[in-house]
């Protein structure tokens, strides 16, 4: 089969590899649709953990090809969404209900090998039937997952007033399940014209255009909306300089939310006075954990839509303009796709 395959940081190529063998418990899928995502722009370049060599790829769509002999359920020609990530169980993070930290995860797409190929296999315990979703319906599943998993960290109270910043498919997804479940005001900050029109369109009250290079700028219309600040200010762009403007935005007693993937290096200078001063809440989420079920959920009842988020479609030949697409900001969401 084809797969792309990194041996170290940056150096990946589209390669023939031996299809992979299954064993009783799993399933062999073919790859129907991957999406790319921020952070396999992070695994590019060598971080967030990748063990090599990798085939990256973990927002998976496939249709079961082969059954191991212990797994019911399933049956071939299917179609299922994985979770990507495995835990152990047993581990110290495990046991305290936080498989995402789980000292021995099994990542795929991460350090064992992904959908950015012809063929991915995976557990059967971990694939979700998605026969009554279209391949680009379902290929949200795992980021949706992931905002879910976000808003169980945060814990919005009811009617909140929210900022989000990013309207890349994260924001526009948390914007969505934002609405849904607060029924506050969401208000979306972001340098692209075409995004804010579809944040709007998916139940933003207001947006507002940033600038990427001096989003301060962006201040005054942002006051100008709310008196005493926003209750909640999301950051869903790893950007530092966003995140510099997410605390005076704030208001007394409300919650910053670290949702946006950052580079490793990146610091951010916290104004500590501030936090202590105004009773301030800082919270971050990571992945998913316990919530693929309920982005599936989310996604056949319409909670989430997806209509118009892909924009940009590759096959694997061209995966580095998929990579250069993802990074730049007249894409919304681009997909690996070999159907």
């Amino acid at each position: 089969m084809k797969a792309i395959v990194y041996d170290r940081p940056g150096s990946f190529a589209l390669t023939t590899v031996d299809d992979p063998e299954i064993r009783d418990d799993e399933v062999l899928l073919r790859v129907l649709v991957a999406g790319v995502c921020g952070t396999d722009l992070h695994l590019h370049d060598g971080e967030f953990g990748p063990t090599y060599p990798l085939t990256p790829g973990h927002e998976i769509v496939g249709e079961v090809r082969r059954l191991g002999n212990a797994v019911v359920g399933l049956e071939p020609g299917d179609r299922v969404v994985l979770d990507n990530t495995a835990a152990c169980g047993h581990c110290v993070e495990c046991r305290r209900g936080r498989p995402a930290f789980c000292r021995r995860l099994l990542a795929q797409g991460v350090n064992a090998p992904g959908g950015f190929a012809e063929l991915v296999v995976a557990s059967a315990d971990r694939c979700f039937l998605v026969n009554d979703l279209e391949p680009d319906t379902a290929v949200f599943a795992e980021p949706t997952a992931c905002v879910v998993h976000g808003l169980d960290v945060l814990r919005p109270a009811a009617g909140v007033d929210v900022l989000v910043f990013g309207a890349g498919p994260t924001g526009l997804l948390l914007t969505q399940l934002l609405v849904a479940t607060t029924g506050g005001r969401v208000t979306v900050a972001a340098p692209s014209a075409h995004k804010l029109e579809l944040a709007a369109a998916l139940g933003a009250r207001h947006v507002v255009p940033i600038d990427r290079a001096a989003p301060a700028d962006a201040a005054v219309a942002l006051r100008a909306l709310t008196e005493d600040g926003f209750d909640v200010v999301v950051d869903a762009t790893g950007a530092v300089p966003v995140l510099e403007q997410a605390i005076p935005l704030t208001r007394t007693g409300g919650t910053v939310f670290v949702y946006g993937m950052t580079p490793e290096s990146a610091r951010w200078p916290v104004p500590a006075y501030e936090v202590f001063r105004r009773e301030l809440t800082i919270k971050g989420s990571f992945a998913q954990q316990f919530s693929f079920d309920r982005a599936l959920a989310a996604l056949r009842l319409g909670t989430v839509r997806t209509d118009g988020l892909i924009t940009h479609r590759f096959d694997l030949e061209h995966y580095g303009d998929a990579l250069a697409a993802v990074a730049g900001s007249a894409c919304v969401k681009a997909v690996i796709d070999l159907r």
